[in-house]
């Protein structure tokens, strides 16, 4: 029969709960990386992760945490008979790997944060070779992509098709996307994030067809000055406006990352080709975009068409280089 007291000693405590500097250094780096590759579309943070070799524990850590987990975490802060339970607390944390996910986020939003206010002063100072540069990646992307797919069946091409057509209509002007508020700014957040954990499959390039990658970029960069700014006096309305947008992107891609992934990952086990197909066909219609961007920013011109050519050309032969020396990526292991 086990004691109370015997339970105590097996439940983990805080000081042996947490992992050493190295571990969550090395964590930390990995987010890093991730972030960088999210942030731009064409690259995937989820491929990274196959790279350094933490893609099994990060669907793990994902799928382990339930409504019933984070129900008991909470709730082991909630007094009863006067006192908290920090040892329960602690044990939920263990069973949905919490140090490590906690690490990796640190990092992927320190990454995001420093490449979005890049990518944020590129489009008002460069907008042509950032959007070339997108190009290439896309293109490039596509390409490693298409490289893996193999099509079988009718479903599996009409799956596709529907995908390409999706990707292409909404990667050009669309009224309701273009000046949506903040429901389209939650879905966004909900779709991009979710896309953000499969290899191949960009979350910032999902962001582009639904033309919110750059309104993102700014409002982020926006809300983390404004955000410096109180310390000076600046402006705390400003900081609430960006802040909200923010605010609600955070929350959309937290409900998709536990709800919209989860299909995804459903619908690969059910039908891995067709649905690959029809992400893969996202990639290709995806290629519309930086057109459109380029086309409505600055217009094309010989001089703007050798520009983008360029940046295109620098974009897919980083990507192409990076998959050559860093992964093969095969579809059939997503």
């Amino acid at each position: 029969m086990t004691t109370a007291d015997q339970t105590a000693e097996e439940s983990p405590t805080l000081r042996g709960s947490v992992p050493p500097v190295r571990e969550w250094a090395r964590t930390f780096a990995i987010g890093i990386c991730m972030g960088s590759a999210d942030a731009v579309p064409g690259v995937s943070g989820g491929t990274i992760a196959l790279i350094a070799g933490i893609y099994g524990r990060l669907i793990a850590m994902i799928t382990a945490i339930t409504p019933e987990r984070v129900w008991t975490f909470l709730g082991a802060f909630v007094p009863t008979d006067g006192r908290v339970s920090v040892r329960e607390a602690l044990a939920v944390w263990e069973e949905i790997d919490g140090w490590f996910g906690l690490a990796l986020a640190i990092g992927v939003f320190t990454a995001i944060i420093v490449v979005t206010r890049i990518v944020h002063v590129a489009s008002e100072e460069v907008p042509t070779l950032l959007f070339g540069f997108f190009f290439g990646l896309i293109a490039a992307s596509a390409i490693v992509l298409l490289r893996e797919l193999h099509i079988e069946t009718a479903f599996q091409a009409a799956a596709g098709v529907v995908g390409f057509g999706i990707a292409f209509l909404l990667s050009g002007p669309v009224a309701f996307l273009d000046g949506g508020g903040l429901l389209v700014v939650f879905v966004a957040g909900a779709v991009a994030v979710s896309a953000m954990i499969l290899p191949g499959i960009s979350g910032s390039l999902l962001l582009v067809i639904l033309g919110q990658y750059t309104r993102m970029s700014t409002t982020l960069s926006t809300f983390v000055d404004s955000l410096a700014g109180l310390v000076t006096g600046g402006s705390l309305a400003q900081t609430i406006q960006s802040g909200t947008v923010v605010v609600t992107f955070v929350l959309g891609g937290l409900v998709g990352l536990f709800t919209i992934s989860r299909a995804v990952r459903r619908a690969l086990d059910r039908n891995r080709r067709a649905t690959m197909a029809f992400l893969v066909a996202l990639v290709v219609g995806a290629l519309r975009a930086p057109i459109s961007e380029v086309q409505s920013t600055a217009g094309f011109s010989a001089d703007t068409l050798l520009a983008f050519a360029a940046a295109a050309l620098v974009g897919a032969v980083a990507l192409l280089l990076l998959d050559w020396y860093a992964v093969d990526l095969d579809l059939d292991s997503v």
